[in-house]
């Protein structure tokens, strides 16, 4: 009995310790996944608390379910036209920059750690996905937002280039088991189809089930988020019993789920929010535990060449390769090629060559944390300056507000839903009876510190008020909007436009202003015309049109179209730090080459003259 609770109080312990230092790391701008990593190794054998932990069994099958909650919950935020705008990009990325970083990998390893070619790919398939964790969780921190092509393509490769990476790293083992080769290479397409083909079936066909699920069921609201989470073990356990691909399944499940609005959304999606975070510490604080750093410093030379040659070369090698079909700018392929984050996905993988036995695995498992622990310092510290470097930040639109959703009861097909009055909202334009709410909306009473406002409909939206409304699951979202925080224009990042300008403006009067050749058959055309007709039918904000000296910068989209365009002149741009360093990385190669000329020149003076003499 004390040994239960003992292993509750460390166990609570740890969980409370790395919430409160996830406090202070925000203000430091540390990774939060580094911190859970840290207190764990802390905790660990030759930490503080001596914890002595060695199960990898347990260690897999806890973050086997951590994984499928946090692939879940990444699904369903993941918005349907994000996946319209970036699937084929982020489908290259998951497979052929998954096996390019793997044989890239493999190629070092060899040259480093003397591994035979097949043990150099095992270690590449290994290291090869980016964490869906540390993606998610980084690419939404504060000062890291950029626009939705770019994240949303990290976010859905990180989401679906597990599959791949576990799908080698089984071959790779399998392989190096079997002395028959050419069996081994026969299994690689039927192992292949298996896993991807039906982790699609299973996650497209287990993602409608579920929504006829929610919409079917007459329950307490409490039982939507636990019946959903449910569900999407099921989905991830049953897929991997069939040899299909459990990760893919359950990140398809949880974007289906999530393609269209469904009853108890905000319940469901914050007790997921909140499942994930706690899956995220869990899953993180064991692999802690599990290592042990007085045994990583025979393996930390080489782990920490690897981890150089990964992020240099082999992640920004496979991405230039893996985008080349595909529409992107080089400072957004510089951006993703840097946010190759690697996170407890690795470290997990470097387990299966422990669980199957395999001579020397422990190496594997030593060369993976580091490779991670670099990973989370380099590349999980700079996401924010790298994205300011190269001049993808966008303005901060804070399209979101504080709400809480109430369930109704069985059958009702409203909510009934609180939102805060955030500074620069909407609504503080107009009396609350002047607001006009989404269709079928109602607003039923406002609060103004702590007590609600009598005859409210005649009163002054004022910020800090908090409003009650009853509202169609569907137009939640366009009502938080009304609420939501507003930012000026003048807080966009630089480089994002001087001026702005509307989409419905003519693009004719712009050719007249700056005397550019638009074209004869652009008369009449708005701007938001001539915006789509070279950016294609999806355009996302921070998108960019350069016409001769200028360059047009899409500020808003709204129902899929453009509606705010910002003019960038030449000389705006420049300012950019990317843009900086490369003319002062250019003038010091410039002058370094002079110097190198002037000296070759001496020297062969010096030589000639000793000749003549």
């Amino acid at each position: 009995m004390d040994l239960i609770n003992q292993l509750i109080f460390v166990g609570a312990l740890l969980i409370v310790l790395s919430v409160l230092a996830g406090m202070v790391s925000s203000r430091l701008g540390a990774p939060l996944l580094l911190v859970f990593l840290v207190l764990g190794m802390l905790a660990g054998e030759d930490g503080i608390l001596g914890i002595q932990f060695g199960d990898y069994r347990s260690t897999f099958a806890v973050g086997s379910i951590a994984l499928a909650i946090i692939l879940f919950e990444g699904g369903l935020r993941t918005p349907r036209s994000v996946v319209r705008l970036v699937l084929w990009p982020a489908v290259s990325l998951a497979t052929l920059g998954v096996l390019l970083s793997a044989l890239a990998i493999a190629g070092f390893a060899h040259l480093l750690l003397g591994l035979s070619p097949l043990e150099g790919v095992l270690l590449g398939s290994v290291l090869a996905s980016t964490d869906a964790a540390a993606v998610f969780m980084l690419l939404h921190g504060r000062g890291s937002s950029v626009n939705a092509r770019v994240s949303g393509t990290l976010e859905l490769e990180s989401g679906m280039n597990d599959p791949m990476a576990v799908f080698l790293t089984l071959l790779c083992v399998q392989l190096l088991q079997t002395p028959d080769l050419h069996a081994g290479w026969y299994l690689v397409v039927e192992e292949l189809l298996r896993a991807m083909i039906g982790g699609t079936v299973i996650g497209l066909l287990g993602g409608f089930a579920l929504r006829l699920l929610v919409e079917r069921l007459n329950l307490t609201t409490a039982l939507y988020p636990i019946l959903i989470a449910a569900a999407a073990l099921l989905i991830f356990a049953g897929a991997n019993m069939v040899h299909a691909s459990g990760f893919l399944a359950v990140y398809l499940s949880g974007m289906v789920l999530a393609r269209a609005p469904y009853r108890a959304q905000q319940v469901i999606g914050r007790f997921l929010d909140g499942l994930a975070w706690l899956s995220q510490i869990a899953m993180f604080l064991l692999l802690g535990l599990l290592v042990t750093p007085s045994k990583l410093v025979a393996d930390l030379p080489y782990a920490i060449l690897i981890a150089l040659a990964l992020i240099l070369i082999a992640r920004p090698g496979s991405v230039a390769i893996a985008l080349l079909p595909f529409r992107f700018t080089w400072p957004e392929r510089g951006f993703i090629a840097w946010v190759g984050l690697r996170g407890a996905v690795p470290i997990f993988l470097a387990s299966i060559p422990i669980l199957a036995g395999l001579p020397g695995a422990q190496h594997y498992f030593n060369v993976a944390f580091v490779v991670v622990l670099i990973s989370l310092l380099i590349q999980g510290w700079t996401i924010g300056p790298a994205a300011r470097f190269l001049g993808l930040t966008l303005p901060d639109d804070a399209e979101t507000a504080d709400s809480l959703e109430l369930g109704l009861g069985p059958g009702a097909d409203r909510e009934l839903a609180g939102f805060r009055v955030k500074t620069g909202a909407r609504v503080l334009r107009n009396s609350y009876g002047a607001i006009v709410p989404p269709a079928g909306a109602q607003f039923l009473a406002a609060i103004r510190d702590g007590t609600p406002i009598e005859r409210f409909q005649e009163a002054s939206p004022a910020i800090g008020d908090y409003v009650i409304a009853i509202v169609p699951p569907v137009e939640i979202a366009a009502l938080q909007r009304l609420f939501a925080e507003r930012r000026i224009a003048e807080e966009a990042p630089e480089g994002f436009g001087e001026f702005m300008l509307a989409g419905e403006g003519a693009a004719d009067e712009l050719a007249v202003v700056y005397g550019l050749d638009l074209g004869e058959h652009r008369h009449g055309e708005t701007l938001s015309d001539f915006m789509h007709e070279r950016l294609g039918a999806i355009a996302v904000v921070g998108d960019r049109v350069r016409i001769g000296e200028i360059e047009l910068v899409v500020r808003a989209v709204k129902g899929g179209r453009v509606t705010l365009v910002g003019l960038e002149l030449e000389d705006q741009r420049a300012k950019l730090p990317a843009r900086r360093a490369a003319r002062r990385l250019r003038r010091r190669m410039i002058v370094w080459s002079r110097r190198l000329a002037r000296s070759f020149t001496r020297a062969k003076r010096s030589s000639s003259g000793r000749s003549a003499g």
